[in-house]
């Protein structure tokens, strides 16, 4: 049985850091692409930042670009990401994803992945 189990998530002030770490239990972790999404209290799910398995490419939602960063290591078969400037509206339940169809405009899509963490939360007081 395939388990993603996320952790690092906390209360953190505005312009704090977190590192969230995913785990996950995939035989072929280096071939799934690796991604981060989050949902907002009423909000829907949406994309944050991914990993593709293939050539090692990195893919981030706009209203996180320069203040996120994703990375991976593949023999301890964690994926990572760095939130620094952490701000309000960042608070969230973060989800970690894993795939083997997401690639180039399709990692956004949250169903072309095949796994799924239980969600770390991340709450951003002002």
């Amino acid at each position: 049985q395939v388990q993603l189990v996320e952790s690092g998530g906390g209360l953190v002030q505005t312009g704090g850091s977190l590192r969230l770490s995913c785990a996950a239990s995939l035989r072929t972790f280096s071939y799934y692409t690796m991604g981060w999404f989050r949902q907002a209290p009423g909000k829907e799910r949406e994309f944050v930042a991914a990993f593709s398995w293939s050539g090692g490419s990195t893919y981030y939602a706009d209203s996180v670009k320069g203040r996120f960063t994703i990375s991976r290591d593949n023999p301890k078969k964690t994926v990572y990401l760095q939130i620094d400037s952490l701000k309000p509206e960042d608070t969230a339940v973060y989800y970690c994803a894993a795939g083997r169809r997401p690639y180039g405009d399709t990692v956004v899509v949250g169903t072309e992945y095949d796994y799924w963490g239980q969600g770390t939360q991340v709450t951003v007081s002002s």
